[in-house]
């Protein structure tokens, strides 16, 4: 049994689908934890997202608090996703607690001069835009940083 695609022998047809076909993405499990300073008052909501390296929102990594109302308290969040939400929610994050996920990213970003940044709100409280901002960098890893507002920590390991 002779195999053609179009004309071309197999080992021709898997050839060229190897240079027309896009490479799958690599991506990696990158484990993220946020821990809050003890405040007194309600849970903070929590936006985890990424920005380029021109400073644009790319995407949402967790957004935590599930009330949809209080996420335009997500300024910098809010602003570039206009609230749209491409990543995963969760309950919001009570004060002293802390937030562990893991998420998928992708190589590419990494060391690519996206940074990983976390706006933070409190029912009745401030709000703290950029809360956290870190470069999303393989030397970064492991690195706890403080926060400027609700977070007391957040580090990433890859």
């Amino acid at each position: 049994m002779t195999h053609k695609i179009l004309g071309l022998g197999l080992a021709a047809a898997i050839g060229l689908a190897g240079i027309v076909l896009p490479q799958a993405a690599e991506a990696r499990p990158v484990r993220l934890t946020t821990t809050l300073k003890a405040y007194g008052g309600n849970g903070a909501y929590l936006a985890i997202y990424l920005i380029d390296p021109q400073g644009r929102f790319h995407s949402t990594l967790r957004v935590a608090g599930g009330k949809a109302k209080y996420h335009r308290h997500l300024t910098g969040w809010f602003r570039g996703s206009n609230g749209r939400i491409d990543g995963t929610t969760g309950a919001s994050v009570g004060s002293g607690q802390t937030l562990r996920i893991s998420v998928d990213i992708a190589d590419a970003l990494i060391d690519a001069g996206y940074q990983i940044q976390i706006d933070s709100a409190v029912e009745n409280e401030r709000d703290v835009p950029a809360d956290v901002t870190v470069p999303l960098a393989a030397g970064n890893a492991g690195r706890a940083i403080a926060g400027r507002g609700y977070v007391q920590s957040f580090a990433f390991d890859m």
